[in-house]
Parts: C-alpha cells; structure tokens; sequence
C-alpha cells in the first residue's frame, strides 16, 4: 500500500513591528482566533514578556559589570523577540481578516501553487576578524579599551543569540563557538546576523571608581565625616550598592550599539567555510567604535527535509530493473535522490542493504503510463538516467491507478523541492545538534544574586 508522508508548508511573510503594542506592556490575544500556531506564538510572546520582567529586576540588582552586561543582553534579546511574535502575530490576524472578507462566495480562484518543502539551517564557526592598528596590536600602546560583543540572529519570527564575548587588542579576531540552528527555514529565508557591541572602560579604572568617589567626598566633607564615608564605602565591599552614593536606576545599566549586520540567503550555502562582507554600521569617532575588518566567515548549511526524510513509501513490483526477474516485489522508499528498493519494508528499519537503489536528479527521466485500462492490468514507472552513452531505466508496477497517481506526484514535488533548494539537494549536509548553552561565568559567580531574582 503507498503511503505518502504529508508535511504542511506555511511561508510567512516579514513585515513591521507593533511598536504601541509593546509600549502598552501587553498585548490582546483575543484578537486572535484559536489556532494552534497563533496558541504556540502567544505562548512564546508570554514566556518573552516574563523573561523581559525578570531582566529587568535583574538588572536593577546587579552590582557587578559582567552581570550588568549578560542583563542588558537578555533585555536586548527578549525586546526583539517580543517585537517579532506581535508583529507575526499582526500578520496572521490580517491573513484570517483577508481570508474571510476579501473574496465574493462566487470567486473560485486558481488552485493552490506547489509550495516547495520546509528545512533546517544551521550557520557555525562563526568568526569576525579585527583589523588593529600596529601601534595598538604589535607595540602594545595606546589605551587598553575593551569591548562586550554578541551576535543576534534572525530568520523570519524566530530569534536566537550567540554568547557574549570580552574583546581587546590582544584577539585578532571574534570567535563564536555557538552553532545556531532553524528548524523552519524555507529556500526563500533570509538570515539576517547583527553585530552588537558595548565599549568598556579599563578594569582598574571602574573598579578604583567608588573609592576615588569616597576620597573626593571625604577631602570635601571634612575628616570625620569623610571617614565615615569611607567606613560606610569599604563595608559595602566598593560594589556600589550603597543606595546614597551609587543609586541604581530602574532599568539602566551599560548600552549595546550595533556595530555591523549582513543578511545570507541560500546563495550563501555551502558545505564549507565561507567569508562574506559585513556592513559597519559605526566609524572611528563613535564612542562604541570597534576596529572591524568588514567580513564575516562561517559554515552556514541547510537541509531540506525531502533530503533527510522519506517523502513517499508502497509494494512496486519490479517489470525491468537489472539482474532481477519480472514479478519481483519490492518495497519502494524515496529519500532524498534515492529511490530505494527492499525485499521486505521491515529491512528498511533494521538497516538492511536494499536490494537495488534508483538515483533521482534533476537530469532523471520520469514516464508514468497505463499499459491497458482494463480490470488487473498493471500501472507502470519508468525512471530512466544517463550515465556517459549508456542509458539505465527501471520499469515498476503500481498497484493501482491511485498509487501511480500518489508516486507521481511524490516525484513531482521532489523535483520542485530539488529546483527550489538548489545545491543543498546536492548531497546531504552534516548539521550538528546545537550544545547546550553553558551559564555565563559572570552570572555562576554570583550565582546568589541571581537565583534570588528567580525566586
């Protein structure tokens, strides 16, 4: 019996944020139907809205700078994504308006187009390289600033980041060892990276800050009233916590620029290491200026899913294939360009060899025809390729006019897929499974404070 693997294929348009939605703090979901994908988004956007809640308190907390930077970068990240869910969000409640009102009960429209099949998109290896001065890199002179740095990447709704990264003129460039994955990408996508940065001032100099600040207050203040300043700053540890001295404000904390973006498309895919062109978006005499060298290298590969999994399966009986005699059944997997053919379906499961495998490319010839109309007559698949002068063709019998009809179209949409997915239908590539995100040190450090925010 043939059997289909049927996948739905949702491409979703990019459009604008809902920006006084967001301001508003919350955002109606009964403005939305139920439907399982807009349930799905809106629980995303709540977990989001929590997560900002918690950044924020979080922020307001910290006493340390590195604590202060991976808050101001998970404040940054859920803002995004926020904007990203309520604008989707928007988009769907359009499309379902529009669907509803926009067409006359007369109005039949052309069927559906084929939509070409979803897939994964992994981008790794990631690596931005600096161009210092000589003076700065090899003479070591001039001020020692350093930097915070982390990517943001975007590919349609979905928004992931890499971790945060101190640089200073020691490096020679930026490495992240995240590998970010999508798992709904389809061969339109765009992935867009942005660069963001924060300029730190020399550690000696913000950690000497408070007891410069009490020094100067107890020269002004008299002696023992300075010296009561300075009891009071030496107590508090020099953090800063002191609520007379240092006040925190609600949501402050340090202020990340972006520094360069680039978008990659599929054109960008390669199983390999490629380098591409960053658009700065700072110069010199911006504060938060760091000294890039305007290029990007990374491993970016996809997989479509017509390549990694089944996309048909059913009995065919072989009428030429080979060495094999007429009558022989088989059962039929198509994967990927192969056709493969076992002995028996279970053999698939155990890892059998098939008995033989049929190459499907685009250079594949496809023949489907009725030998005869009448009643137990077979429904025959001719797949025919060239290999130098020498053509080799399969004939197979369906059982039935339906099942024809069904590996007929399984081999349509693979060819559509493989048009559309281009050199990922190549061969397959090797995507790994992204690690798990290690906490950050600076948090581990003071893992205290931070699981105090949690509770």
């Amino acid at each position: 019996m043939f059997t289909r693997n049927h996948r739905s294929r949702v491409t979703v348009a990019r459009g604008s944020a809902l920006e006084m939605e967001f301001k508003r703090g919350r955002f109606r979901l009964s403005l939305f139907s139920d439907q399982p994908e807009d349930t799905e988004l809106q629980r995303k956007l709540d977990h989001e809205i929590r997560m900002r809640e918690g950044a924020c308190k979080l922020l307001a907390a910290c006493s340390q700078r590195e604590q202060a930077l991976e808050a101001t970068k998970s404040l940054l990240v859920c803002n995004s994504r926020i904007l990203s869910y309520m604008g989707e969000l928007q988009r769907r409640k359009e499309a379902q308006v529009l669907g509803k009102t926009g067409r006359r009960p007369s109005d039949t429209g052309p069927p559906s187009e084929r939509s070409p099949c979803r897939g994964r998109v992994c981008i790794s290896d990631l690596r931005i390289p600096l161009m210092w001065k000589d003076t700065e890199y090899f003479k070591n002179k001039g001020d020692l600033h350093r930097w915070a740095v982390f990517l943001l990447l975007q590919l349609g709704e979905e928004i992931q980041d890499t971790e945060m990264i101190l640089v200073d003129r020691t490096l020679t460039d930026i490495s992240f060892q995240n590998n970010v994955l999508f798992t709904e990408a389809g061969p339109d996508f765009e992935l867009r990276l942005e660069l963001y940065g924060a300029c730190l001032e020399e550690e000696g100099a913000l950690a000497g800050a408070p007891k410069r600040l009490a020094t100067k207050l107890s020269s002004s203040l008299g002696r023992s009233s300075g010296r009561r300043v300075r009891a009071s700053m030496d107590s508090a540890g020099g953090s800063g916590s002191s609520p007379i001295l240092l006040p925190t404000p609600a949501v402050g904390g340090p202020r990340y620029h972006l520094l360069a973006h680039t978008t990659l498309t599929l054109a960008a895919v390669q199983d390999g290491f490629r380098t591409h062109d960053l658009t700065l978006a700072s110069h010199e005499e911006n504060p938060a200026w760091l000294p890039l060298y305007g290029s990007v290298c990374c491993r970016l590969a996809a997989q479509p899913l017509c390549m990694s999994q089944p996309t048909a399966s059913g009995t065919l009986r072989v009428q030429q294939a080979g060495e094999l005699r007429n009558g022989t059944q088989v059962h039929g997997i198509l994967k990927g360009t192969n056709l493969f053919c076992y002995r028996r379906p279970e053999d698939a499961d155990t890892g059998e060899e098939p008995l033989f495998t049929i190459v499907i490319n685009k250079d594949t010839r496809v023949r489907a025809g009725e030998l005869d109309q009448a009643p137990g007559r077979p429904f025959t698949l001719s797949i025919s390729n060239q290999y130098g002068d020498d053509e080799v063709t399969h004939t197979l019998q369906t059982e039935s006019r339906e099942a024809l009809q069904s590996w007929k179209e399984a081999l349509w949409q693979l060819f559509f897929d493989m048009s559309q997915w281009k050199q990922c239908c190549d061969e397959i590539m090797k995507i790994e499974t992204p690690a798990p995100r290690k906490p950050p040190q600076a948090l581990a450090k003071q893992g205290s404070l931070y699981h105090e925010m949690g509770e």
